[in-house]
């Protein structure tokens, strides 16, 4: 499949093709009323280029803005950029102490949907919110993206921040499967994991949970138009880009204008075709011993109200109980009243519960005496 242009790019060139259709048609209304012709062709000749010209200067207007406002966003992105592997890769740490605490965005998501969770948690110890390959500022790249590799690339990446020392990896999502890989292929440098609502290996070939999950590759012509959606503006002028997020300050949240209007289509599609090849590489990873795991779950009861069926919720519920088995040192909460975003929906949970599980890391905390439960709160 023929590669597209990203939103910021595509959106550049649509605005030079509008600009461009409406110089010529403006052009050709101003060459057409020196012209020997009839008047009623002139007529409707002179509707046809002002329909054009009208037409070309709301896409020259309306994709040039977007992607001036979008290109100003990322410019306003904070972090750094490391070259891993060939290719620049986004990582943005704030904070102190050890173990730093990563964080894995789930897909469709990049490092900035933890901008509300991300300044609280940073009060406790170092946290570090990256990109993967192909989101936010970090480039895309070719090849596999399956658990492996992805690990491999979240190592690189560390080792060229100077994060050197073992950290508590969380990840929402499809990244929940990426942090277990992560903990299989570099055990010395894994200090604890936390699991946000996460997938599991192989959920694709569950009776339930796997029909509802995309297979193959959409077809070009219908990427194309997300992207030329997105490029044009129109999320844009239908508040789709501004939303207001609890926990975000005000900078976070204009921060999301990026986050939420250009979609990385792209390397989604690149980790969902791998997804089954992902669960293959992390079905047998673990159990990890006495690694502290946290598990946060949603909410059954609020999962029902967002269109879920009762098997779906069901099939959920078994595969976050059974996150508990990869640790004689795990336990489960669910979140009460949360959906799927718990960092969105609950970010008080997360904002008490992962300071409290990092300083049981350092010995500073009692150890929970409750390993092995679900709870809800």
């Amino acid at each position: 499949m023929a590669a597209i242009p990203g939103t910021i790019t595509l959106g550049w060139l649509f605005a030079g093709v509008g600009a461009l259709v409406a110089l010529i048609c403006i052009r050709r209304m101003i060459s057409s009323r020196i012209q020997d012709s009839g008047k009623r062709r002139r007529v409707i000749e002179l509707v046809t280029l002002s329909l054009g010209a009208i037409l070309g200067v709301l896409v020259a207007v309306s994709s040039g803005t977007n992607a001036a406002m979008l290109h100003h966003a990322r410019a306003l992105t904070p972090g750094a950029t490391y070259l891993v592997r060939g290719h620049r890769m986004h990582i943005y740490c704030a904070g102190s102490g050890s173990p730093a605490l990563v964080l894995d965005a789930g897909l469709g998501n990049d490092s900035l949907i933890w901008g509300g969770v991300q300044p609280a948690l940073a009060k406790s110890t170092r946290v570090c919110a990256y990109d993967r390959a192909g989101w936010g500022l970090s480039e895309s790249v070719p090849g596999l993206q399956d658990a492996n590799h992805i690990a491999d690339e979240l190592h690189d990446l560390l080792d060229a921040a100077g994060i050197h020392e073992p950290v508590v990896l969380m990840g929402h999502s499809i990244a929940g499967v990426y942090i277990r890989a992560f903990a299989a292929r570099y055990p010395d440098q894994t200090a604890g994991l936390i699991f946000v609502d996460a997938s599991t290996p192989l959920q694709d070939e569950d009776p339930v949970i796997g029909k509802s999950m995309p297979h193959g590759s959409p077809p070009w012509m219908r990427l194309f138009m997300v992207k030329a959606m997105a490029a044009l503006g129109v999320p844009r002028w239908m508040g789709a880009c501004s939303r207001h997020l609890p926990g975000f300050s005000a900078a976070a949240e204009k921060l999301q204008d990026a986050e939420f209007c250009d979609p990385h289509v792209d390397a989604g599609i690149g980790e969902m075709l791998h997804f089954h090849q992902s669960g293959e590489e992390t079905a047998h990873a673990g159990p990890y011993g006495d690694l502290p795991v946290l598990v946060l779950s949603s909410d059954p009861t609020k999962q029902m109200t967002n269109h879920l069926s009762k098997d779906e919720v069901d099939a959920w519920e078994r595969m976050q109980e059974n996150l508990k088995r990869l640790s004689t040192h795990s336990r489960r909460i669910v979140a009460k009243n949360s959906g799927h975003y718990i960092h969105l929906e609950r970010p008080d949970l997360i904002e008490r519960e992962v300071p409290e599980f990092i300083e049981q890391i350092r010995g500073t905390q009692a150890a929970p005496d409750n390993y092995g439960t679900t709870t809800a709160e």
